[in-house]
C-alpha cells in the first residue's frame, strides 16, 4: 500500500463466504460514483469494479452473485464473459479487458478496500 491510498473498512470477514455472494460497496471512479464487489475465491478476498470488460455495465445475475454454476469463474449475466477470481482476466467471451481490480487486505476478522489515484471513496 502506497502513502496515497488509505484503507477503509468493508465488511467483516465471515461476510464473504468462499465462492458466495459478494458485498457491494460504492467508489468515485473516473469522476463518476462506480459499484465495486468483494468476493472470496480459495481463502482469499478479492474485489473488481462491477463492470464487463466487454461494455461498461454491471455484471451479477442476481444482487451480489457473481459466480457462474461451477464456482470456478466470474461471469457477466448480459454478456456471457467469463473471470478468473483471482485476477479479473478476461478468460472466455465478448471481454476487450479484465476487471479492474480494487486492493483488499484483511486483518484483525475485517476487510479493508484501498483508494488508489482512479478510485476514492463517495463523499457524502
Amino acid at each position: 500500500m502506497t502513502d496515497l491510498q488509505t484503507a477503509i473498512p468493508l465488511c467483516n470477514s465471515r461476510d464473504l463466504v468462499d465462492r458466495g455472494d459478494a458485498v457491494p460497496f460504492d467508489v468515485l471512479y473516473a469522476g463518476r460514483t462506480a459499484r465495486g464487489f468483494a468476493i472470496r475465491y480459495q481463502g482469499q478476498v478479492y474485489a473488481y469494479l462491477n463492470q464487463c470488460g466487454h461494455i461498461p455495465m454491471e455484471m451479477d445475475y442476481q444482487p451480489n452473485r457473481f459466480f457462474d454454476h461451477s464456482g470456478q469463474w466470474l461471469m457477466c449475466a448480459t454478456h456471457g464473459a467469463i473471470y478468473r477470481p483471482e485476477t479479473g482476466e478476461c478468460r472466455g467471451g465478448p471481454c476487450r479487458t479484465g476487471l479492474i481490480k480494487i486492493e483488499l487486505t484483511e486483518q484483525d476478522g475485517v476487510v479493508h478496500w484501498h483508494t488508489a489515484p482512479n478510485l476514492k471513496p463517495l463523499e457524502f
